[in-house]
């Protein structure tokens, strides 16, 4: 064995594998969500981040970073933390798109949360897939895909909040119904009918 790998095993310096675990939310997390979507503090990003999307596909500047996702199966946004925000804002917000899409007739089909160490810094990766329900297009054999099934992932960086990817994946198939609009999914998760 080189002397290198014998001290970097000696020291412990020897490449983690990533971890990966299911997603729990603890009842102090669910509990300060509950009160934060009570006092309906989500309004301070629903709004922006949904016309910082519109803006951002339009090319004018807005206040938040927004990525479009648009690949031919796979459309969705790339909504970027800001520290105007707050890491717990960030993570309620996270919380939100879940419950709203959930909302909508999708199930939580997964919920992992990954971890993977790099040489200079460790990424922390909460990911969630939902997918639409079993159901037929009312008077056809198709399969109603709604949407396409919703990924959604929050990515941070040493614990510190860097992104969450909100998208769709769709299928094209003889066999699903032609997908909605991934914008109609943005609208009715950012935007339902809010109460003032």
């Amino acid at each position: 064995m080189p002397f290198n790998d014998f001290f970097k095993r000696m020291l412990g310096f020897r490449k983690k594998l990533p971890t990966c675990s299911a997603l729990k939310r603890s009842p102090k997390f669910l509990a300060a969500y509950q009160r934060w979507v009570s006092k309906q503090v989500y309004l301070n990003w629903t709004g922006p981040f949904f016309r910082a999307y519109h803006y951002q596909k339009a090319g004018m500047p807005c206040n938040y970073r927004v990525q479009l996702l648009q690949e031919e199966h796979f459309k969705g946004a790339v909504f970027f933390y800001d520290p105007s925000i707050g890491p717990e804002n960030f993570s309620f917000f996270f919380e939100l798109l879940k419950e709203r899409v959930l909302q909508q007739g999708y199930t939580l089909h997964s919920g992992n949360k990954l971890q993977v160490r790099h040489e200079r810094y460790t990424e922390q990766i909460e990911k969630l897939l939902l997918t639409p329900p079993a159901s037929d297009v009312p008077g056809s054999s198709l399969c109603n895909q709604l949407f396409g099934n919703v990924i959604l992932d929050y990515i941070k960086v040493n614990k510190h909040p860097g992104f969450i990817r909100f998208a769709a994946n769709t299928y094209h198939d003889a066999h699903f119904s032609k997908p909605l609009p991934f914008e109609e999914l943005l609208e009715n998760t950012l935007q339902p009918e809010e109460k003032t």
